[in-house]
């Protein structure tokens, strides 16, 4: 894109046009910490009743923007305006105090505390130095009524869902009535109802000309709840577009500026030998029931489905997560009768989880720890039960490399890397040992398309080099492309299996919903 474009894009922005005065601009805002210049003369405006994408790679400046926004980080430079009136939020509750509240990724809940205290922390209702329980009680039930979340007021958070723990926390900043909300993933975590009812709030609110910050990294959620999309990359305003003119491949060239001449990799399919059969599965929870499956050398096996279908719990009671109450599970030919972790990584059978900062990562550890996790107590790095240091840090580094964490420091701590950075990091400690069969539980969740792309690079080498792979996915178009095979999963049950020449979307959909497909 030539520098013309972007001076017009940014002119666009900083002056709309006459009568529609921005709610909230951000004019030329810098920040800087330490080495590194997270923001550079970054320029912003939302619009009053508009869902506002913002769009970026992981490190493009996003969550620093949106935490100047917000109160939480004091700028460098540049300056903030609310309906044309300089503001300056000294913290987060002088923000909300202004109509500015932010629901963020990561949750600022006290989860040993109750649904109400947390969402009355800190303004809780009082007569004089007594609070009121009973009018917080009935404010917290109305609010939760209203916005259509069914969860006690009373509930402890820590026995909370995350899904429950999000809604919580969207309550927590409705209650502050704002103008301007900043909503940071807000569907990571949902279902497919519940992300539903989240964009039909969005709607409402939107409605009655509440500015909205939407920050995601999926493209069909851009398309179905966005009003104008503004890309960032290294810390810079590239442009701001319309939703309803601007392609998902343009999107993409504007975040990365580079074409992507083909997004999904081509993937040849050369099957060899079963490296993975499953029959009759049953898991003891219920939640799937008589699953049969074959995945072979070369092979990339697809299990899509809607979320709470039981997909992962396949694959989880594989890698022994989830009791096994019937059926066989047969690892490169030996029948495995009660499958644990421990138990199949000795086999070659690895599990990348989905939720890699809860059950895949050491988040406070180093990288190179992380990295050479899973080969502790195996010969290549210990001897004798002592560990060879210096031997684990060129292993973590070759490892590191080869899948291109970015940058690559041994002694970082894991939580410090971005999301894309982080998946890498535990795909990398599933390839340490000796590995043939690959499971990976929604491979690209929370990560930018620049990372999915190289995570999408990851699965052509494993394919290519023979070994087995399996995806589970509810990303419709990543499952679709990238499998050879495709299985679909409903109600607990697999509904129907294609090959690559019938995998369309269409018949994928027909086997979520249990619709006849007239294909």
């Amino acid at each position: 894109m030539t520098t013309s474009h972007i001076n017009d894009a940014e002119t666009a922005a900083v002056n709309p046009v006459e009568g529609d005065r921005p709610l909230l601009q951000a004019t030329g805002v810098s920040k800087r910490f330490g080495a590194v210049q997270a923001l550079s003369k970054m320029t912003f405006a939302l619009k009053p009743g508009e869902v506002h994408v913002l769009f970026g790679e992981n490190g493009a400046g996003k969550s620093t923007l949106i935490n100047i926004i917000c109160g939480a980080l004091q700028p460098d430079e540049g300056s903030l305006t609310l309906d044309g009136q300089p503001v300056h939020f000294r913290d987060v509750h002088d923000a909300r105090k202004n109509g500015v509240a932010a629901m963020f990724q990561e949750f600022s809940l006290a989860p040993q505390l109750t649904v109400e205290e947390n969402i009355f922390l800190g303004a809780e209702p009082r007569s004089s130095i007594f609070l009121k329980v009973g009018e917080r009680r009935a404010r917290v039930a109305k609010a939760l009524r209203e916005f259509g979340f069914d969860i006690p007021p009373t509930a402890i958070v820590a026995t909370l869902s995350r899904a429950c723990q999000q809604m919580v926390e969207m309550t927590k900043a409705l209650l502050t009535e704002p103008r301007v909300l900043i909503l940071d993933e807000p569907t990571a975590s949902l279902s497919q109802k519940e992300t539903e009812s989240m964009f039909e709030l969005v709607r409402a609110l939107r409605a009655k000309g509440v500015g909205i910050i939407y920050i995601t990294h999926r493209m069909k959620e851009i398309e179905v709840i966005g009003d104008r999309v503004t890309v960032m990359r290294d810390g810079r305003f590239i442009k701001t577009v319309d939703v309803k003119s601007t392609s998902q491949s343009t999107l993409v060239e504007l975040m990365t500026g580079r074409s992507f001449e083909q997004f999904f990799p081509d993937i040849p399919h050369e099957p060899g030998e079963d490296l993975l059969n499953i029959v009759g599965l049953t898991t003891r929870n219920g939640q799937i029931r008589d699953a049969t499956l074959l995945v072979r050398a070369g092979e990339v096996v697809g299990i899509a489905g809607l979320v709470g279908c039981g997909k992962s719990d396949i694959i989880r009671a594989v890698f022994g997560l989830e009791p096994i109450s019937e059926g066989v599970v047969q690892v490169q030919g030996d029948t495995v009768s009660a499958p644990s972790p421990r138990g199949m990584l000795d086999r070659g059978l690895a599990y990348i989880t989905s939720d890699r900062r809860n059950e895949g990562l050491m988040l406070l550890r180093p990288t190179c720890e992380n990295l050479t996790l899973s080969t502790v107590g195996q010969s290549l790095l210990s001897r004798f039960g002592w560990l060879k240091i210096r031997k684990e840090r060129k292993f973590a580094k070759t490892l590191g490399e080869r899948l291109r964490v970015r940058p690559l420091e041994l002694d970082k701590f894991v939580v410090k890397y971005s999301g894309g950075n982080q998946q890498k990091i535990m795909i990398a400690k599933a390839m340490a040992r000796d590995t043939r069969i690959f499971l990976f539980d929604e491979p690209t969740v929370g990560i930018d398309v620049s990372a999915r792309v190289e995570v999408y690079g990851v699965i052509k080498q494993l394919a290519e080099a023979g070994a087995a792979v399996v995806i589970v996915s509810s990303d419709l178009p990543e499952v679709v492309n990238l499998s050879h095979r495709l299985l679909v999963v409903r109600n607990g049950e697999i509904v129907d299996q294609m090959d690559k020449a019938d995998i369309s979307e269409a018949r994928v959909l027909h086997g979520f919903f249990g619709t006849r497909n007239a294909a």
